[in-house]
């Protein structure tokens, strides 16, 4: 994996954590939604990406 790959999810999980927190705080459930989406997101993309560490190793 990529530093740019493993930076843009980071970001990308980091962003979706503000998210639902700011949801919560706000009592907005699909903020909070899109911010769990987004965490889930960026952990299916590390997952793939540690896959393909392991073919190109």
């Amino acid at each position: 994996m990529g530093i740019a790959d493993k930076a843009k999810n980071a970001a990308q999980d980091a962003l979706g954590k503000a998210k639902e927190a700011v949801g919560d705080a706000k009592g907005d459930d699909q903020l909070k939604a899109e911010g769990k989406a987004d965490q889930g997101e960026a952990t299916a993309k590390n997952k793939v990406e540690d896959v393909k560490d392991v073919f190109k190793g």
